[in-house]
């Protein structure tokens, strides 16, 4: 059975648009699902353990989409099916500089998701943080 995921954009509900891309669902509805896959937070590290893009947060996003890319095709699942996000950003505004990158892994079905700027993260080098949740 697919996975059928629907958003919804209430009618008096503000739309968040940033360089031309909606950033999100304020609700989606799932259905047809029969198994959840969580993925920890994902940061920008290599295979190796070595930060990706040390100071470029353009770089880091990208690197971070790969990340929750390879998590969800070892379970078994692809982007698409991604419902949930949790993004941690060292610096909303230059986040919000990069939403094109963020778009290209996570919409135009975008998940519903939320963006929190942190002081810092694990590695004083990383500046983003994803974590998601998927339903196949």
């Amino acid at each position: 059975m697919a996975v059928e995921r629907t958003s919804f954009q209430p009618e008096n509900l503000h739309v968040r648009i940033v360089n031309g891309y909606r950033l999100f669902s304020p609700s989606l509805s799932v259905s047809g699902g029969v198994r959840q896959i969580f993925v920890s937070g994902q940061v920008s590290k290599d295979i190796n353990g070595n930060v990706v893009g040390k100071g470029d947060m353009h770089a880091q996003i990208e690197r971070v989409g790969e990340n929750v890319r390879m998590c969800l095709e070892a379970a078994g699942a692809t982007l698409e099916h991604l419902v949930k996000t949790t993004t941690y950003v060292t610096d909303i505004e230059e986040f919000f500089k990069h939403v094109d990158i963020r778009h290209r892994y996570f919409g135009p079905a975008l998940p519903a998701s939320s963006t929190i700027e942190v002081r810092r993260l694990a590695h004083p080098d990383y500046m983003v943080e994803i974590d998601g949740l998927a339903i196949i």
